[in-house]
């Protein structure tokens, strides 16, 4: 059996009216500094979105929702923040603001496998 890490969770919100605070989970990142883990699953519903919005522009938050998985991985193109270190990275991203694409709050957990959590959290909060 393997040994539990900590790990730490936020869902991915989308917001398309800020002003009206509703969200869809979209997706999950999780950051575990112990297995030097940092990933993150998402999925754009546009049904779910449009019954909040039925002018949201899916292709801008489609847009917004790839830069934030360039960055959570760090890609080449993902900007000075997808340099940063994976820790940095997750702070940043999960940082509270008031756009389109938020965070929940942070939660922490024990798990043998940050990889297999990620998916069990995604499929639990997202689909």
């Amino acid at each position: 059996m393997s040994r539990r890490q900590l790990y730490e969770y936020a869902v991915i919100q989308v917001v398309p009216r800020v002003e009206r605070g509703e969200f869809v989970n979209a997706g999950v990142i999780l950051f575990s500094k112990e297995a030097k883990y940092i990933g993150m699953r998402y999925e754009v519903n546009e049904e779910k979105i449009r019954a909040l919005d039925s002018a949201a522009d899916i292709n801008k938050i489609t847009n917004l929702l790839n830069t934030f998985e360039k960055i959570c991985y760090g890609m080449a193109d993902s900007g000075p923040i997808g340099r940063l270190d994976a820790p940095e990275r997750f702070r940043w991203l999960t940082a509270k603001r008031s756009t389109m694409i938020q965070t929940s709050e942070v939660h922490p957990g024990l798990c043998a496998n940050p990889e297999k959590k990620l998916e069990q959290l995604f499929r639990e909060l997202v689909l």
